[in-house]
């Protein structure tokens, strides 16, 4: 199917626009528009055990993410020691926040991961003994997809600690600028390098150019060998998660600029995407493409409908089964000449993003993967959940706050001693 979809003819293209940047969390409310009908089926916790849950979700969740931002200011002054010791450091901090939104999702919000594709990534996932999904995508890429709702970004940043080598530390992301000013989660983002954007890109061009700059700047081994730190971009063309404000608007495009709509999709806005790629281009090969789809979605509605956070992790109704198609494609072979002929490129990706996603709404599965593109797979498909490899991995996050209470420790007991002796 996927050779089918490859082979449409290509729409006209559309005169690029400026992208929205992805919004992290957007139609995150908290409460579900009708809790009678729900597609994960009814409550499986009582108002107490929700109150339960919802008290030790956060309790947990901002006892991490402040761990994890005092041990990032902890290491800060690196910067001024070694650029490429404070990078590295960042890196496992950036990790640390894998894993805690890993266990997060895995305690309070398990959902089944059924993972196919097509042949151009054949023997690049794989189940291992122990049933999980091991991934082998490379260290530099940039990878696109679909935006349904807020948790996208949390099972892709998963996908990353699944692979080998682990990519979680590397992940990359464009966000609103508006998110750098929340408390504590904003400050830890900027460390992190992530790329904020105002909605303009005649504002945002000289400091995406200046992010990616750092994302693509060669480093040399004492032996003299180069390379580039690791790096996974993670875009959303669409720009903001799917909804039916977002849905009219974007209808309202397809027909101001004289293109065919998408049922299940956003049309993609092409700038950022081709800015990135052209500033990336020559250090990095390949473009991922992932399909995301919601088990339970009816036609016409839209994944903020069905899946909030309260019910994801308090009341015990996340997704059933959340799916992936995966594609990947040379960066040689895209059309990077001009912006209008890449607009034409990627808007025929979604075209036929939209075919997986009519046939995912009509059978309820993405098209199997072939014998070869994913190995051990049941019936072209492989299947697993968002778990760490080892129960108490998690507990790395508080690792270095640890380290320097063991050290100041020490420091004061010495202090005591020497003060005594004087006295």
């Amino acid at each position: 199917m996927a050779n089918e979809l490859r082979n449409r003819a290509p729409a006209p293209a559309q005169t690029p626009s400026d992208p929205p940047a992805p919004e992290v969390f957007a139609g995150a409310t908290l409460a579900d528009p009708d809790p009678r009908v729900h597609s994960s089926g009814k409550e499986k916790h009582g108002r107490l055990m929700q109150v339960l849950r919802g008290f030790t979700f956060i309790a947990y969740f901002f006892t991490c993410i402040s761990a994890v931002h005092l041990s990032q200011l902890v290491g800060a002054p690196l910067y001024w020691v070694s650029r490429d010791l404070y990078e590295a450091y960042m890196a496992w901090s950036k990790q640390c926040f894998g894993l805690l939104i890993t266990t997060m999702t895995h305690w309070w919000g398990p959902t089944t991961i059924r993972i196919s594709g097509d042949s151009s990534v054949a023997d690049q996932i794989r189940k291992t003994r122990d049933g999980r999904v091991e991934f082998t995508f490379p260290e530099r890429m940039v990878m696109i997809a679909n935006h349904q709702i807020y948790t996208d970004w949390l099972y892709l940043w998963w996908v990353g600690y699944a692979n080998s080598p682990r990519m979680h530390g590397y992940v990359y992301i464009i966000l609103k600028e508006s998110l750098k000013y929340v408390p504590v989660i904003g400050p830890g983002m900027m460390l992190y390098g992530f790329i904020f954007m105002s909605r303009k890109m005649s504002v945002d061009r000289d400091r995406m150019a200046y992010r990616l700059g750092k994302l693509r700047t060669q480093h040399v081994t004492p032996g003299g060998t180069k390379y580039y730190n690791p790096m996974w971009l993670l875009l959303f063309p669409e720009g903001t998660n799917a909804s039916q404000n977002g849905k009219d608007k974007s209808t309202a495009w397809a027909e101001k600029i004289g293109v065919k709509d998408t049922e299940h999709l956003l049309l993609p806005r092409s700038t950022g995407t081709y800015f990135c790629l052209t500033e990336l281009k020559g250090t990095v090969d390949y473009v991922y493409d992932c399909t995301v789809a919601y088990e339970g979605i009816p036609r016409g509605k839209f994944g903020e409908d069905m899946f909030t956070l309260s019910g994801t992790y308090f009341r015990g109704q996340p997704p059933k089964s959340v799916n992936f198609y995966w594609r990947r494609f040379r960066v040689a072979d895209i059309p990077l000449d001009t912006a209008e002929e890449f607009d034409a490129w990627l808007r025929e990706r979604w075209y036929e993003k939209d075919a997986l996603l009519e046939q995912y709404v009509s059978t309820g599965r993405f098209p199997p993967s072939s014998a070869e593109a994913v190995t051990k797979g049941h019936e072209g498909f492989l299947e697993t959940e968002v778990r760490t490899r080892r129960r108490f991995e998690f507990l790395q996050i508080f690792a270095v706050l640890a380290g320097v209470g063991l050290v100041w420790n020490v420091i004061s007991k010495i202090w005591a001693r020497l003060v005594s002796l004087v006295s």
